[in-house]
């Protein structure tokens, strides 16, 4: 028992230096001496950021620690060689182990971008409002998974289907390790069911294309040059209040030269949307640069173009039988219902493993 213990010790320790929780606390010390000025409040937004990045840095730096204290006191259980104790020693032993090895997830999100915030758009594809409602069911699948990872979801923009669903939406996920754990459901997702929306309720194939980025700290210093832009304002729908929907406050920038479109609605104010609308583009113009690393430009668009057939990076079959596959990894599972309901870590682990 003692060796297996000092061996997670050594795993434990080793984490506590790569992931560098040490900065960790001492930029806490920092946020936190911020609170305690008094004039901390008179910024509210300010001050709720600061807050909840201070709660998030102490949170991740107590869930290591505290696996380094108790094993530290399983160790020292050990020394003290009372048999009356190893049944319960050997209980601790399997929940440190197990908690361990979810928490070494971590390690591998080391990219520059993996502990931002992201954003996540969905847009329905080929499918008609099968394909709608399935981007809807896609976008409800993130939100229960970002629910149960603690993390905050916020509505930026929205585009109802005519029938049922929705034609595309744009989510902003606050959150520690939001990206990295995010990223790699950009793509195509296909789902076979028995549709809905026919009275013969015949078996119907649909496609939605999720994208994500990486929700920018700072202004990054990519430069966009504003020839490149398309800027379109118009009357914002949906969530935000009447305040909202009677003023031309929504806008819609496309950078021509790769076609990317952020909307943003959520804001009061146009200028208020603006800037979050370029903020989200730079972020999305990060993410394609760092694809570029890996591949040629025109073979990344190729990949996400058309959110139809052969396109597909995982697919949710609902019938004959139940089955929900990545096909970049071949992880599958045959319980459908809780990937759906948000249960997406076994997918989101298979992925990062395939890309060590």
């Amino acid at each position: 028992m003692n060796e297996i213990l000092k061996n997670l010790q050594a795993t434990v320790r080793d984490a506590i230096l790569r992931l560098g929780i040490a900065d960790e606390e001492a930029q806490a010390d920092k946020l936190r001496a911020q609170t305690l000025q008094p004039d901390f409040w008179n910024d509210s937004d300010a001050a709720q950021k600061i807050s909840q990045q201070l709660a998030e840095l102490d949170k991740h730096a107590e869930e290591w620690r505290g696996l380094e204290r108790r094993i530290a006191d399983a160790i020292e259980m050990v020394a003290l060689g009372d048999e009356s104790l190893v049944g319960d020693i050997q209980k601790d032993i399997s929940a440190l182990e197990a908690e361990v090895a979810a928490k070494q997830f971590e390690l591998q999100l080391g990219g520059q971008y993996d502990k931002n915030n992201a954003v996540i758009s969905v847009y329905a594809g080929t499918g008609g409002t099968d394909a709608q409602d399935w981007a809807q069911m896609l976008v409800r699948m993130y939100a229960r998974y970002c629910e149960r990872a603690g993390w905050k979801v916020e509505v930026l923009s929205e585009s109802p289907g005519e029938e049922a669903g929705i034609k595309s939406v744009t989510l902003e996920v606050t959150g520690r390790y939001a990206y990295g754990k995010l990223k790699g459901e950009k793509g195509v997702h296909r789902l076979v069911r028995l549709s809905p929306f026919n009275s013969d309720n015949l078996r119907q194939t649909s496609f939605a294309l999720v994208d994500v980025a990486p929700q920018l700290e700072t202004l990054s210093n990519l430069e966009i040059d504003e020839k490149d832009l398309r800027i379109d304002v118009y009357r914002s729908g949906g969530n935000g209040g009447q305040s909202v929907n009677t003023t031309d406050s929504a806008v819609r920038i496309t950078h021509l030269p790769t076609n990317i479109v952020v909307a943003i609605q959520n804001e009061r104010s146009q200028l208020q949307n603006k800037l979050k609308a370029m903020a989200v583009l730079q972020g999305k113009l990060t993410a394609l640069m760092i694809s570029q690393q890996k591949k040629e430009l025109k073979d990344i668009t190729g990949e996400n173009q058309s959110a139809a057939w052969g396109n597909q990076i995982r697919s949710y079959v609902l019938h004959p039988y139940n089955k929900v596959k990545d096909h970049r990894t071949d992880y599958e599972t045959s319980d459908t219902k809780g990937v759906l309901d948000g249960d997406l870590d076994g997918l989101i682990e298979a992925y990062l493993n395939s890309q060590i």
